[in-house]
């Protein structure tokens, strides 16, 4: 008898855990099901919308670098002459702090080319994916843990926050 009490109580501490742990954990943060991805079309510089669709994960943390990583990427070949980030660069992290989303970004970044054009379309597509996600309303680019006054092609400065109306 005395085993079987041991039992259930441990068994109603364990559901109690996963109840408050799923709670916590899942408590959304970023509603609905999906969120939308910016890219700049090469041809005339304007912002095409892409939206992804969401995993069960919504925290802002999650949710943040899901948007980073998909922007970076690329989007699907059905969206047509878009700029791209070079091939390589990935996201190593980021942080939401307040109203500020940091974005630390692989070296393979610093092999832009393309020139100025290039250089600030991807930025201004990252800024805006960043930047419509609840709460976040600049961006911080950092590359290999690292705050750069420029990338090699020097024309766009990434020392300071971005914003939507860096553009």
């Amino acid at each position: 008898m005395r085993i079987a009490r041991l039992l259930v109580g441990i068994v109603l501490v364990f559901i109690v855990a996963v109840v408050v742990h799923r709670w916590f954990f899942s408590h959304p943060e970023v509603p609905g099901s999906q969120i939308t991805v910016y890219y700049v079309r090469a041809s005339d510089e304007s912002v095409v919308p892409w939206p992804v669709s969401l995993g069960p994960a919504r925290d802002l943390k999650s949710v943040s670098f899901y948007a980073a990583t998909q922007c970076v990427a690329g989007p699907p070949s059905t969206i047509g002459d878009v700029v791209r980030f070079p091939q390589g660069t990935r996201v190593l992290s980021v942080t939401v702090a307040g109203e500020l989303a940091t974005v630390d970004l692989s070296k393979e970044v610093e092999s832009l080319v393309g020139g100025g054009l290039q250089e600030s379309a991807e930025f201004k597509a990252l800024t805006w994916t960043m930047t419509a996600l609840p709460k976040i309303r600049s961006v911080q680019i950092l590359v290999e843990g690292r705050r750069l006054p420029t990338l090699p092609g020097g024309h766009l400065e990434i020392d300071e926050p971005l914003l939507r109306t860096s553009w």
